[in-house]
C-alpha cells in the first residue's frame, strides 16, 4: 500500500515523460478542447497535435512507399503524378511556409564588391 512521498512535482514529471501513445497522454490529449488543439496545430506544436509518434512514423513510411512507387514508374518510362506528402498535424506543409523576400539593392551592394561603385540607375 502506498503511504505518500510522491510530490505533485514528481507526479507531473512522470506524466510529462510518458510516451505520446500511452493511455494517460491519449486521455489528456482527447480532453483538450478543439479550439485549443487547432491553435496548437496552427502554432506548429506537434506535441499537442492529435497524432502520436507511431502515427507520424506510419505517415512517413506511407510517403516513402508512395515515393518509391512514383520513382519506379518514372524509371520504367512512365509519367508519374506529382508527389504530395501526407499532411501531418502540427507541421505546416512546405507550400504553406512563407517565402523569404529577396535581397534589396542596398543589401546586394553591401555583399558584392562589384556592385558598390554602381549608381542607383545602373543597378
Amino acid at each position: 500500500m502506498y503511504r505518500g512521498g510522491l510530490s505533485l512535482r514528481r507526479l507531473r514529471i512522470l506524466i510529462e515523460h510518458l510516451p505520446p501513445e500511452s493511455a494517460t497522454k491519449t486521455a489528456l490529449r482527447n480532453a483538450i478542447p478543439v479550439d485549443e488543439l487547432e491553435r496548437a496545430t496552427g502554432e506548429h506544436r506537434p506535441d499537442l497535435a492529435a497524432w502520436s509518434g507511431v502515427e507520424v512514423l506510419l505517415a512517413g513510411l506511407k510517403d516513402e512507399v508512395r515515393l518509391l512507387r512514383l520513382l519506379t514508374v518514372a524509371a520504367n518510362g512512365g509519367k508519374p503524378e506529382p508527389f504530395e506528402p501526407t499532411p501531418r498535424p502540427g507541421i505546416p506543409p512546405k507550400s504553406a511556409t512563407q517565402k523569404k523576400p529577396g535581397l534589396t539593392t542596398e543589401q546586394r551592394r553591401a555583399l558584392d564588391p562589384r556592385l558598390r561603385n554602381q549608381t542607383q540607375q545602373e543597378a
